[in-house]
């Protein structure tokens, strides 16, 4: 194994380490072409977060294997971006990046993830899988329902790591990138076989935690609270109210939500098999392939010492910048929208 991949997914652990320190605070306060410029920092954005609450009406749409529900704004003909969600997080996380994306001028569409808000399976018997090709595959069957042929594509934490995939196997998809936390196309073997220090495994205690079956059925139990705790550790400095988190709340009561979350974490430390069906597409992801399209990286508090983005700038071949947004946690479009739009529509003229 190259010691790119080993310091690739290095990085991807060492990001999370940043959130230790509040982890453990917040824990214990509960119980008592060539490569343009790096880096460009930015505070956080003049426009007030959650100024607006709802996309109004969504559309659903049969996808591949799901009815996938979706968000729409925008000019009927104007350029597309496609939006994608993380985990514990959904649609919302961008309620106030598609007004900004729609006035300039852009078709916003915002998905729902299998397993999240009112994207259903089409059948009850098909695998509820969640390794990444998949999910990419899900976006790709998506634009292919809605005859689009090439969008620009933006997302963080599932959604980043799906947007990269398809950026980085389907080029003639995607237009242009943007993806906060940089690349993080999965090499289940680098998991495997890479411990790091206690204190760097610590921020990934929840992914532990999924791998047992009283964090299954603790997570089935107690998904909620759950997904609160992870917003105040992932964005210490994010003030978010009630009402915020209770609209992305109720995506988490998708009948397949736990089963997908589980599924998802579990194939990362090679504890649950994906579909054989894909494994071709998994080894072409294991082999750390370059993202050749226009891409900007974002970089937030979340990421600690990984954030000046060095570490995998080497991975994007096209042009390519990265930013770093000071004050903001691992939500970075719902806690920076000004910023994030701004990154689409730079991206956009590269």
């Amino acid at each position: 194994m190259s010691n790119a991949k080993i310091n690739l997914d290095r990085r991807r652990f060492l990001g999370t380490a940043a959130m230790t320190t509040a982890a453990v605070q917040f824990t214990m306060a509960a119980c008592t072409g060539a490569h343009a410029s790096m880096t460009n920092s930015t505070n956080q954005p003049t426009m007030k977060p959650e100024t607006n609450t709802s996309f109004g009406t969504l559309k659903q749409i049969n996808a591949g294997v799901l009815s996938i529900g979706y968000a729409e704004a925008g000019t009927a003909d104007g350029p597309v971006v496609i939006l994608l969600h993380g985990w514990p997080y959904d649609i919302h996380s961008y309620v106030d990046v598609v007004p900004l994306l729609a006035r300039a001028g852009y078709k916003v569409i915002v998905p729902y993830l299998r397993g999240y808000g009112t994207t259903r399976f089409l059948s009850s018997a098909t695998f509820r899988n969640a390794q990444q090709s998949v999910v990419a595959l899900d976006i790709i069957a998506l634009m292919d329902a809605l005859k689009i042929e090439k969008a620009i594509l933006g997302g963080y934490d599932w959604g980043a790591r799906t947007a990269d995939i398809i950026a980085a196997l389907w080029p003639e998809r995607c237009k242009a990138l943007v993806s906060v936390s940089g690349y993080l196309i999965t090499n289940l073997k680098t998991w495997r076989e890479q411990p790091l220090p206690p204190q760097v495994e610590y921020a990934w205690w929840y992914q532990y935690y999924f791998t047992t079956e009283r964090g299954q059925v603790g997570y089935e139990a107690n998904r909620h609270d759950f997904a609160k705790l992870i917003w105040k550790i992932a964005s210490p400095k994010w003030n978010f109210d009630d009402a915020t988190f209770e609209r992305t709340a109720a995506a988490f009561a998708n009948p397949d939500h736990v089963s997908i979350v589980i599924h998802n974490y579990r194939w990362r430390l090679s504890l649950a098999k994906g579909d054989p069906h894909y494994d071709e597409l998994e080894k072409r992801l294991a082999a750390t392939p370059m993202i050749t399209v226009p891409t900007i990286t974002i970089a937030s508090d979340f990421d600690g010492a990984a954030a000046n983005g060095t570490s995998y700038a080497k991975l994007f071949s096209g042009k390519y910048s990265h930013r770093i947004f000071k004050g903001i946690g691992h939500n970075v479009p719902q806690e920076a929208p000004q910023a994030f739009a701004q990154a689409i529509i730079d991206v956009d003229r590269y």
